[in-house]
């Protein structure tokens, strides 16, 4: 039973209706349950969305702990204890907590945490197998990513380092230089702080030039393993 319970709550193999059902009424309690993100004020209605999809990812995480023996392939107690530890199990945890809330006043501190239901979004993750490709993508390419990530870093915190101490007068401090970086590195331009001498606007191009070599490098990285998985699928 927990071996067929585990096959439908993962993402839905070909001909498997029952599983793809629970993926699309997952999918579609992920999205209800943001709408109230939405606004600043609640309602009744807000209340009891919270209410019935809170339920729905409590259900939902005591299936996936129930089958955390088949998901890491191990027998024995050891999945059991690992799983709540793993980066999805804390992800809906997390997104579960604020909803509590509402079964139960007595857990009024958890509505500081209201901001966590944003995680719920990243929920949606484990039910489309695209995304789930990305995700391997992003595994099986952390080294050249990680350079990348590295390197972009590195010259962000060296143009930061150059600019504060060529313009003098426009960066009061040493963080307003690291966002101005930041932003010239991904060529956005905010144009809220910018250097006014003529050195400090020949650094600002050079880092928007450099800025656009680094931001391609990832992008090239994943799409070529994209298509790698692709393919390796097919």
């Amino acid at each position: 039973m927990r071996k067929r319970l585990y096959e439908i709550i993962e993402v839905a193999k070909d001909g498997d209706l029952v599983s793809t059902f629970y993926d699309v009424l997952m999918l579609c309690t992920i999205v209800i349950s943001t709408i109230p993100l939405a606004f600043k004020t609640t309602n009744t209605l807000f209340q009891y969305i919270d209410a019935v999809t809170t339920v729905i990812f409590i259900i939902d995480y005591v299936f996936r702990w129930m089958t955390a023996d088949h998901k890491m392939h191990n027998g024995g107690v050891k999945p059991f204890i690992k799983y709540p530890f793993t980066p999805m199990a804390i992800i809906d945890l997390i997104s579960i907590l604020p909803g509590v809330t509402i079964l139960s006043d007595g857990f009024r501190l958890f509505r500081l945490f209201r901001i966590f239901r944003t995680f719920r979004v990243f929920k949606a993750f484990r039910y489309s197998k695209s995304i789930l490709i990305i995700v391997r993508v992003i595994k099986n390419s952390k080294e050249a990513l990680l350079a990348v990530c590295t390197l972009a870093l590195g010259y962000i915190i060296v143009s930061a380092l150059i600019v504060f101490n060529v313009e003098v007068d426009s960066f009061d401090t040493f963080f307003d230089a690291i966002y101005w970086a930041t932003v010239s590195l991904t060529t956005v331009g905010y144009g809220d702080i910018y250097p006014v001498t003529t050195a400090g606007r020949i650094i600002t191009m050079i880092s928007s030039i450099f800025g656009i070599a680094i931001v391609a490098l990832p992008a090239g990285i994943i799409t070529a393993g994209y298509m790698d998985a692709l393919n390796e699928d097919r």
